[in-house]
């Protein structure tokens, strides 16, 4: 199963937002750029992630994106299962639908599927994926390297 592109995109900013300091101002743009995605890409995904209640907003001086508590505790799976449609992983309804729908087992054993992938990702939370050596990584992201870390240290 692959995961759509939002999900995607949606899950690399819950990651970043997972390691920012309280005194990183991380704006929609900052981590677009970071992450090398379209602004208008990210600006949909945090939208979305706000809906959920993972990640907060703040406007004005000193304002930006933080992760929430739940954020940070929920679970991988959780959020690829609010995040993906919940349609077919194949075509039945398609147009035209198949002519096979009525008597196939495939769309069920394909949802069951997808159910097991996402259960496989129930037991990773946001905090354990961002543990290192993940987290230092993320910290970087959008930063060229200062003279540590061209040195080798990913210190923040």
């Amino acid at each position: 199963m692959r995961l759509t592109a939002f999900t995607d995109i949606s899950l690399r900013i819950v990651m970043r937002l997972a390691v920012a300091r309280e005194e990183d101002l991380l704006t929609t743009r900052t981590v677009a750029l970071a992450l090398a995605v379209p602004y208008s890409h990210a600006a949909k995904a945090v939208a979305r992630l706000v809906e959920l209640g993972l990640v907060e907003t703040r406007r004005g001086r000193g304002g930006g994106l933080r992760l929430t508590g739940a954020g940070r505790d929920a679970s991988i799976g959780g959020i690829a299962r609010a995040l993906e449609s919940g349609g077919d992983l194949a075509g039945c309804e398609d147009d035209p639908p198949c002519p096979l729908r009525a008597a196939c087992r495939l769309r069920t054993a394909l949802a069951e599927a997808r159910e097991a992938f996402f259960a496989s990702l129930d037991r990773i939370t946001v905090e354990s994926l961002v543990a290192s050596p993940a987290g230092p990584a993320l910290i970087l992201l959008g930063r060229g390297p200062g003279p540590e870390e061209q040195e080798g240290d990913l210190r923040p």
